[in-house]
């Protein structure tokens, strides 16, 4: 797929700060014209993943084993009735192809479609052509922008019915605490919404984290730190990869660098997606080296909702009252877990990349704190929802 202009990279936020979960592909002159476009990795995913298709299970043959899904074109003036054609033909090794009706009176080659599912139907958004702005947020209603909010809405419910416990609780005023640790004000709040205290990693209530902390929060710089899969890649350790593409800087001999899947860096590094087999690849421009460490993709959308998962983060005033702490749950950050098929775009455009950081010391002891994956600052409403702030002591 092509690098995503600006005024496209915008329509993708837009699409992510209301929770809609989108697929993006690129129809050719000669696919538009022949009425048949490759279902790429990325699109298979989120296919399989939205429970509308598998094209894993299904045989050869468009006729015998095609599968066919109710779609819409989504216009400037309302939908246009299609059907997704979902097959693998019989020459070619059975590529997986999908098509809809009427694309080609709809899109011109090389346009940016997003694909998108809701109640078992696609819709066909043109990314390059619709103006997503005025559709969603301008005054005059129409089935875009009646889809967007109804998914919108959907993801709220369980938020929205924490967010009114919490502000019920804000009511009590100063709660005294009901242990005295550090871990108290998360305790005190979680017993005083009925939530059972135990060990599990499962998020406190209804998929939602709850985090609660004194004054203020943190941020974080990075998304994760994720190992490659050493059993598929050509090198097993980062020892390897430090050997071959390491520099001495003073007593430590080290690989810190950036790689980026739009361009090589200083070491001849760059990374690349390869959404047939679902695997991010790691290559060198030495002839002798190549491709030389893999990452599922489906490992690291793993790492990324586990670390980044629907929160929470209670912000609450203390006090002593009797030689006691009290709490005073004043207000409620509520971060959101990103958009997993968003990944994939934004390795693929750059926007995330990955930061190695290895070095062997001088008693000759490897250390790895990486490797890294980060995204760009001005990016994280492209992967995250924006977050929504609410101060629960407002009557």
């Amino acid at each position: 797929m092509r690098n995503l202009t600006n005024i496209e990279i915008g329509r993708i936020e837009i699409l992510t700060a209301n929770s809609v979960e989108v697929t993006l592909i690129e129809p050719t002159a000669t696919g538009l014209e022949k009425s048949i476009m490759d279902a790429t990795g990325s699109v298979r995913a989120y296919l399989k993943n939205k429970n509308i298709h598998d094209y894993e299970l299904q045989g050869q043959g468009a006729k015998e084993n095609g599968v066919y899904v109710n779609s819409f074109l989504i216009g400037t003036d309302g939908l246009i009735q299609s059907v997704a054609s979902l097959y693998r033909p019989n020459t070619k090794k059975g590529d997986p192809r999908i098509w809809f009706k009427g694309l080609g009176s709809y899109a011109k080659a090389n346009d940016i479609l997003g694909i998108i599912s809701y109640e078992n139907n696609l819709y066909v958004a043109n990314v390059t052509r619709l103006d997503f702005e005025n559709l969603i947020n301008g005054i005059v209603n129409n089935p875009f922008k009646e889809l967007v909010n109804e998914i919108n809405s959907l993801s709220r419910e369980v938020a929205d019915e924490l967010l009114m416990m919490l502000r019920k609780i804000s009511l009590q005023g100063a709660v005294p605490a009901m242990l005295q640790a550090d871990t108290a004000i998360g305790r005190t709040l979680e017993t005083l919404l009925g939530i059972n205290i135990n060990s599990s990693k499962q998020p406190d209530y209804k998929g939602i984290e709850l985090k609660s902390f004194r004054d203020k929060k943190g941020n974080r710089k990075n998304l994760f730190a994720q190992v490659p899969d050493w059993s598929t890649s050509k090198f097993k350790s980062s020892s390897e990869i430090l050997n071959e593409f390491g520099y001495q800087r003073g007593e430590d001999f080290k690989l810190y660098c950036t790689v980026s899947a739009i361009v090589r860096n200083s070491q001849g590094l760059k990374l690349k997606l390869d959404t047939d087999v679902r695997q991010l690849i790691e290559n060198s421009d030495k002839s002798t080296v190549g491709d030389f460490v893999v990452w599922g993709l489906e490992t690291l959308h793993r790492r990324l909702l586990e670390k980044h998962n629907e929160t929470f983060w209670v912000a609450t005033d203390t006090l002593i009252i009797d030689n006691k702490e009290h709490f005073i749950y004043k207000s409620v950050e509520h971060t959101k877990k990103p958009i997993v098929s968003q990944f994939d775009i934004l390795l693929e455009q750059g926007i995330i990349t990955l930061d190695h950081l290895i070095k062997r010391t001088t008693d000759g002891k490897v250390v790895e704190k990486g490797p890294l994956f980060k995204i760009k600052p001005n990016a994280l409403n492209m992967l995250f929802p924006p977050s929504q702030s609410y101060d629960l002591l407002l009557k």
